[in-house]
């Protein structure tokens, strides 16, 4: 596995995206709405930073009633989900997903639970 992105609640991503630019040079690599979310996805050369915009009512959006803008998890990619969920599950580690779901970009995902990673939402990811 390898880091793959950071996930970022926010309330613009547009705005964001164009800050990160102008500040870090990052550009965008992949923009789309997904999930009743706009998704946007930073390059950073070795991952992305993956913008999250509430479109409506959801998980991004009481992310960010609950806790405002921030990271929102962390994404490791993996060449094999179901494998890589198989020594999830026998590590003891609670799944959100028990089977792989659609993602962004078309990636097949599947979070762990924060309460068994140290406080960190993991999601996992296949290109």
């Amino acid at each position: 596995m390898h880091f793959d992105h950071a996930g970022v609640a926010t309330e613009d991503a547009r705005e964001l995206a164009e800050l990160y630019s102008d500040l870090f040079g990052l550009e965008i690599a992949h923009e789309e709405e997904f999930d009743g979310m706009r998704v946007v996805f930073l390059d950073c050369g070795n991952g992305y930073v993956e913008l999250l915009e509430p479109l409506e009512e959801g998980t991004i959006a009481r992310y960010l009633e609950s806790n405002g803008a921030g990271i929102h998890h962390l994404a490791l990619a993996t060449d094999d989900i179901e494998g890589a969920l198989e020594t999830v599950r026998d590590h003891g580690v609670q799944l959100i997903d028990e089977e792989p779901r659609p993602g962004a970009w078309g990636h097949s995902v599947a979070f762990l639970h924060p309460r068994d990673t140290g406080g960190i939402l993991v999601e996992l990811v296949e290109h």
